[in-house]
């Protein structure tokens, strides 16, 4: 194989999201050649942060890096096993007394593979400058280099992927859960799409049941964020580098959608809008 295949899974929201995890990661695996799967964790526990006991259901599926943004420290028990573990990632750009780690390396296949987690400041919290944090960084680690720009904004995660161009293998954004089509090779070689998306039930709103988000908008009242059982699915991108110069080959979208039962439609489209749709059908020992 002369490309390094990295599968980037989308925010995995709640139980019904680790549920998706164990459901379609060997789906994937069946179809794709997979290297290394990186994925946000952020929202793992009931939609707010991520336990100790989640953590390894997630490792456990098949996941090598856990990565996070505003939500990692929402289960303050986090602070106390952080930084037992190698293969979780907080936001890089937090300040230097937080704990955890902001970037990790893996060995793959003989080769070493970064990966950095940042944190965007337009809309969301106001952290260190991401661009400042990530400069320091590169200073001290080399290609392949994959980055989470966890972000709101998507202008700053476009400016900070042309800043980054040619410097980092690929950068995917994450938060929002919705997966934007804008996958595409940049002009000096690094993978970009804005956001890859989420994991969980897609009869939702952005993960969440429906009713109580509505409601929210209709009354201005917080009502309780409950992760979407309904129409189980996963958003992802897969990497492809080119293991010469770990500059990014092709960067696909992937969408799996729940179409009936146990039915699922498995949509992969690449960099250069090639499509790829595969009909699966699960059998029992599978279904929710």
């Amino acid at each position: 194989m002369d490309t390094l295949n990295i599968l980037f899974i989308g925010d995995v929201v709640g139980k019904p999201g680790r549920i998706a995890l164990k459901k379609f990661i060997p789906l994937l695996k069946k179809y794709l050649e997979i290297n290394f799967i990186i994925t946000n964790v952020e929202n793992a526990a009931h939609g707010s942060g991520i336990t100790e006991k989640i953590f390894n259901e997630i490792v456990n599926c098949g996941v090598n890096c856990l990565t996070s943004g505003n939500h990692i420290w929402d289960k303050k028990d986090i602070l106390k096993w952080i930084d037992t573990k190698e293969n979780i990632l907080r936001p890089l750009n937090y300040p230097d007394l937080a704990p955890g780690r902001g970037y990790a390396k893996f060995n793959v296949q003989g080769i070493e593979l970064y990966v950095i987690n940042l944190m965007g400041r337009v809309f969301i919290n106001p952290l260190e400058c991401p661009f400042k944090k990530f400069d320091e960084t590169l200073r001290k680690i080399k290609l392949p280099i994959i980055v989470d720009f966890h972000a709101e904004a998507t202008s700053e995660k476009v400016a900070f992927a042309f800043y980054a161009d040619g410097k980092v293998s690929a950068i995917v954004g994450t938060h929002t859960h919705i997966q934007t089509s804008d996958n595409i090779i940049l002009p000096k070689g690094t993978g970009y799409i804005t956001d890859v998306g989420m994991t969980g039930g897609f009869d939702s709103v952005i993960g969440g049941e429906k009713e109580s988000i509505i409601n929210r908008f209709l009354s201005g009242i917080p009502y309780p964020f409950s992760p979407s059982n309904s129409k189980l699915g996963l958003d992802g991108c897969l990497i492809e580098l080119k293991k010469d110069n770990f500059m990014c080959r092709r960067i696909s979208r992937i969408q799996i959608r729940n179409q009936n039962d146990n039915e699922y439609l498995l949509k992969i489209e690449s960099s250069d809008y090639n499509y790829n749709i595969i009909k699966e059908v699960l059998n029992e020992d599978n279904k929710v």
